[in-house]
């Protein structure tokens, strides 16, 4: 198989913007000791610029002619010696104690030369990377569910902390979780847990509950109390040494609070094979719908878990709708937190695969009902938007309140404390914009968050009059009449115009998913159940798998790292299947020591009968294995399962959804397959005075990430913003 990848964006600093290396290394070599050998030191929990918490797992590699019992470890003078003891080819251990900023860690021995490293310790309620944190901010411990049923009561400080807890669960015979009323005593419906690595242990979980960047975090790990407190240098018989993290959806209120919910750890198929779980309120995109938020939320959970249980072989995410935006995101701008992702019901990011969708729903809603409710029938209306369903575009058009700060305001955010135009207008905005201001930033005169979405150019229904099902005439009004939306997102006169600094960092930072950071080098497996056809309309249009395949071969040229599956109603893949081929990928991928490129092991590794494929409808599924490609009945699975399109497709613009602000051109009239009098033109030159979408063009201010790994926290870069040139 021919595989061509492009080059990486280089990454460069920017006014504004931090890129956090690796910060490895050992101490100049003096003259004349070239024949000493150097002690390397690592951070095996986190990234030395991310530790959080006040301490950190830490490997040093130790020489063969080194005597491992001679290397003294130091933190910044501090002897830590006794917390390393010996671990393959070197030394491993929890240091304790940092201070917060940078701690400055030191490896000696006699014949030696030091390996030295820096840690940068953040409190342990954050923030690390994802900058300044958000106010107001609503606890929600006291209204949390336990694994055991009970609360865990009010918070302990302002940043709604609570007292870590440990519960043990247990599995029964009948197949139920249920608390284990007493550590020493084995219950006679105790079930056997047989792990992936064929290991059979007693079915007894041990559960952590805590506090870890103002959100409530979860991990679940089959662990028997007999055996003691977990040991992160020696793995416990329950744990399979995978991880396995959890991305729950939604958007829609998803600001301002702690949140109720993770998006659960109890799960059956997970745990009875050994794996490890965790996931975090923060980590649902319902209570918080920002992707950098989420990704610093789940390294300092990750982080956490690798210093009580040890450090993972690899870590799976999973997660469906709001929960494949933070695979997606996380796995190309933090690369080395996720190793495989399992993206379910997906888009390739919210604030453009979806907003822009969803917004233009909004304004053909608006449009078709309350500017011309008779102009165009429900089948001319469903072609101009693109979609299945005509039911999809009132749908989509409700879902698009999460741009209006004023629709989906949390239950939990007092009225009073609300953004109103009227009455608050320095109340709380609840929109996925204000949400990440950080990454944005504000507009001087407004004090309003830059926002990047635009319809400028746009040529709604072109598709749909160019197959003959509208007229000219109503293609002319639906493009002077649609308009577009003003700054808190209500239908207005005048056409969405994007700030084009927004669009810049929007590109620059992996707002839009790029597909071309840590997302090249990771396997996907992006599964979907059909909702095209719901009768009441669904947003989850399988379109949005092919956005992120297309991204992936622009930035790639290649998007062999991703298998897609489409079933109906539960019908055809499992999710214990995927996990058991995603599970044999990465660990083919793991011991492949070939110098090859990463996506040469994707390939050499995919699993036999592990491919592009949908099942037949209903009980009985039969499978299909072929390419899938976009398309209306044409392949045996998009006769099945059409690919239907969107607004903007049906203006021209292609699948990978990635151009925020489209560049012009003049109208032309060969744009149109049919006769357009000189009257017609007239308008049409009159509606688009500065010009339509050449889709043929990159974006205005399309561009490649900047980076990974990039820090909005305003103390580390000296400004809360990335530049936007």
């Amino acid at each position: 198989m021919s595989i061509r990848r492009t080059a990486k964006p280089v990454e460069k600093g920017l006014a504004g913007i931090a890129l956090m290396g690796v910060l490895v290394g050992a101490s100049a070599t003096p003259a004349g000791s070239l024949e000493r050998e150097t002690l390397q030191v690592t951070a095996v929990s986190s990234r030395p610029g991310t530790v959080s918490g006040d301490d950190a797992l830490i490997r040093v590699e130790v020489p063969a002619s080194i005597a491992a019992d001679t290397v003294r470890v130091a933190v910044d003078g501090r002897d830590v010696t006794s917390g390393f003891r010996p671990s393959g080819d070197g030394l491993m251990g929890m240091v304790s104690e940092l201070s917060k900023g940078d701690n400055r860690l030191t490896a000696s021995a006699q014949g030696a030369i030091t390996g030295q490293l820096t840690l940068k310790n953040h409190p342990i309620t954050g923030p690390v990377f994802a900058g300044p944190q958000e106010q107001p901010f609503i606890c929600d411990t006291a209204d949390f569910k336990t694994v055991t049923g009970g609360t865990l009561g009010q918070p302990i400080d302002k940043d709604c902390s609570v007292k870590t807890r440990v519960d043990y669960m247990y599995r029964t015979t009948a197949g139920t979780f249920v608390p284990l009323p007493d550590e020493n005593v084995r219950p006679a419906d105790l079930a056997t847990a047989t792990t992936s690595l064929g290991k059979k242990v007693p079915y007894i979980v041990r559960v952590e509950t805590g506090t870890i960047n103002r959100g409530i975090y979860e991990t679940a790990v089959l662990h028997d109390p007999e055996s003691g407190t977990p040991d992160p240098l020696q793995r416990g018989p329950g744990w399979n040494g995978r991880l396995v993290y959890g991305f729950g959806g939604g958007c829609n209120g998803g600001w301002y609070v702690q949140g109720r919910n993770t998006v659960g750890i109890m799960n059956d198929t997970y745990l009875s094979k050994g794996y490890g779980v965790a996931s975090s309120t923060l980590n649902v995109f319902g209570n918080n719908c920002n992707d950098l938020l989420a990704a610093e939320t789940m390294s300092m959970v990750k982080e956490r878990f690798v210093e009580t249980y040890g450090d993972p072989a690899f870590t799976i995410g999973n997660g469906c709708s709001g929960g494949s935006y933070q695979t997606h995101q996380i796995a190309d701008n933090y690369p080395g937190l996720l190793d495989g992702i399992l993206s379910g019901c997906s888009f390739p990011d919210v604030g453009f695969g979806t907003i822009q969708t969803l917004s233009d729903a909004q304004l053909l809603n608006h449009y078709f009902k309350n500017v011309a409710p008779d102009v165009f029938t429900k089948e001319q209306q469903r072609a101009v938007s693109g979609f299945g369903k005509w039911e999809s575009i009132g749908s989509l058009a409700r879902a698009s309140g999460r741009v209006d700060p004023t629709v989906y305001c949390p239950a939990q955010l007092p009225e009073g404390q609300r953004y109103d135009p009227a009455t608050n207008p320095d109340g709380a905005r609840c929109d996925v914009y204000s949400h990440t201001v950080n990454v944005y930033g504000e507009v001087p005169e407004t004090g309003k968050v830059r926002r990047p979405l635009d319809n400028t150019g746009i040529q709604y229904g072109l598709e749909a009059l160019n197959n003959g099902t509208i007229d000219m005439d109503q293609f002319i009004d639906l493009n002077r009449r649609i308009g577009g939306l003003d700054d808190d997102a209500k239908p207005a006169a005048e056409r969405t115009v994007a700030d084009l600094k927004a669009v810049r960092l929007a590109y620059r930072t992996g707002r839009m998913l790029n597909g071309g950071g840590g997302l090249a080098d990771v396997p996907i497996i992006d599964y979907r159940d059909y909702t095209d056809d719901a009768a009441a309309g669904d947003m989850h249009m399988r379109f949005h798998s092919f956005s992120t395949r297309a991204r992936l071969d622009k930035a790639n040229g290649t998007h062999a790292n991703q298998v897609m599956l489409t079933r109906s109603s539960g019908h055809g893949f499992t999710l214990a299947g995927m996990l058991s081929d995603m599970d044999q990928w990465l660990t083919g991928i793991k011991g492949d020591s070939a110098a090859d490129a990463p996506i040469e092991k994707i390939v050499r590794h995919q699993p036999q009968g592990l491919a592009d494929a949908c099942w037949t409808r209903g009980i009985g599924a039969k499978k299909i294995t072929e390419p899938q490609v976009e398309g209306i009945n044409n392949t045996e699975c998009n006769t099945l399962y059409p690919v239907w399109t969107s607004p903007r497709m049906v203006a021209g613009a292609d699948v990978a959804n990635d151009i925020v602000k489209c560049r012009k051109r003049p109208v032309s009239r060969s744009d149109y397959q049919g006769p357009v009098t000189d009257a017609q033109f007239n308008e049409l030159t009159a509606i688009f005075r500065y010009g339509v979408c050449d889709w043929s063009q990159p974006g205005a201010g399309q561009q490649g990430l900047v980076g990974t790994w990039l820090s909005f926290d305003p103390q580390v870069t000296g400004s809360r913003r990335v530049s936007p040139n």
